[in-house]
């Protein structure tokens, strides 16, 4: 199968589908992969490393989308990219629809074959190709906070660590997936004070057996959020509900309780945030402020750390699209319903549930189309 991997065109997005060690793999099975010249580069793959894996490097996007049957990437496609997506081509990536209706309205008029990796499952539920780049934002998320806090960043000028004799910042993380715990494991790093708000016991409990007294557990159930959140130095926006929007937890009127300069960073943001006053950010903008409050958002983190991204990314999704490459998308979805779940469009159809329902559109079962 042709397999195209095309540069990724969102700002700041330096990550790339596939690496070189992907490839030698898919080549190796027999099939054609088209790099875009330099798609790899700022995340130290070269076109020499592709060309010795075996591959075939494309100077034009165009001629990625024209040739191949498969197109991999990273971020949802731009509105030149869904220009050139043809008829039952295979979208595979991150897509975020449930926050982005005009890239939905354009992938159902591609009559294309849109995969996400964010809705793919496992047998536990989990979400395996999230997981990773979860893992970095969460990381991150204490890094980019952090900073933030620093006065020339117009935060309160506080260290999150504190120093001897002074008192530690306070983090509230509202969310315990892979997004909090990874968060947790950084800020408790720091010596941070950390609290984390979930409305699961069991995920709680897990998390205690995991940190143990370094984190402070919190029922979402049975907190005061606004005692909390006005208590906080920095707020970790964690929360996920796959493929839909996320919930709005904080709103504009809660911001009045924190300290001024405090810092929001809103992991969430790429399904519409869980706070109210967030919108997108850029790696190159990723900060502004709202009643004295420091907004991170940046939407794609993890294209910020582009060679640590693209390999952890690739270990996930390398055996995903290799049964992909290898069996078709037909067969792969009759046999494998986790797979199923990674579909958001079908041939102009939305067929994932979530998305449709935050849009009015009119849901198509994958399920009627794939049951043997």
């Amino acid at each position: 199968m042709k397999i195209g991997v095309p540069k990724e065109v969102k700002p700041q997005e330096n990550r790339i589908g596939l690496t070189p060690d992907s490839v030698k793999i898919l080549t190796e099975n027999g099939h054609k992969v088209l790099i875009e010249n330099n798609g790899g580069f700022e995340a130290g793959f070269e076109n020499e490393h592709y060309i010795k894996a075996g591959a075939q490097i494309v100077k034009k996007p165009e001629d990625i989308f024209n040739d191949s049957e498969i197109i991999v990437k990273v971020k949802e496609p731009l509105s030149n990219e869904i220009k050139m997506i043809k008829e039952n081509q295979i979208i595979f990536t991150y897509l975020h629809l449930a926050a982005a209706k005009e890239l939905t309205e354009g992938l159902i008029k591609s009559k294309s074959v849109c995969i996400a990796y964010e809705t793919i499952t496992d047998n536990n539920g989990r979400l395996p190709l999230l997981a990773p780049m979860s893992a970095v934002a969460g990381r991150m998320s204490i890094q980019a906070g952090a900073h933030s806090l620093e006065k020339n960043q117009k935060g309160r000028g506080l260290l999150l660590g504190g120093a001897p004799g002074v008192d530690p910042g306070t983090v509230v993380i509202l969310g315990g997936g892979v997004v909090g715990e990874n968060a947790a494991l950084i800020a408790t790093g720091m010596k941070a004070k950390v609290y984390i708000v979930d409305k699961s016991e069991k995920r709680l409990d897990q998390l205690k057996k995991i940190f143990g007294s370094s984190i402070i557990p919190i029922s979402s159930e049975k907190t005061d959020l606004k005692k909390l959140v006005s208590e906080c130095d920095l707020l970790i926006g964690g929360v996920l509900v796959p493929g839909a929007e996320a919930p709005k937890l904080i709103t504009k009127d809660m911001l009045k309780l924190m300290k001024r300069g405090s810092v929001i960073v809103d992991v969430a943001i790429d399904q519409g945030g869980c706070i109210e006053t967030s919108k997108p950010t850029t790696h190159a903008d990723p900060t502004y402020i709202v009643d004295n409050i420091v907004h991170y958002c940046v939407a794609n983190m993890p294209g910020g750390v582009p060679r640590t991204s693209t390999i952890a990314l690739n270990k996930a999704t390398l055996p995903f699209l290799s049964k992909l490459a290898d069996r078709g998308y037909e067969k792969v979805f009759r046999e494998d319903k986790n797979f199923l779940n990674g579909l958001n469009i079908f041939k102009g159809h939305v067929t994932y549930k979530a998305v449709a329902d935050v849009f009015g559109f009119k849901y198509f079962s994958p399920e009627k189309e794939f049951t043997n």
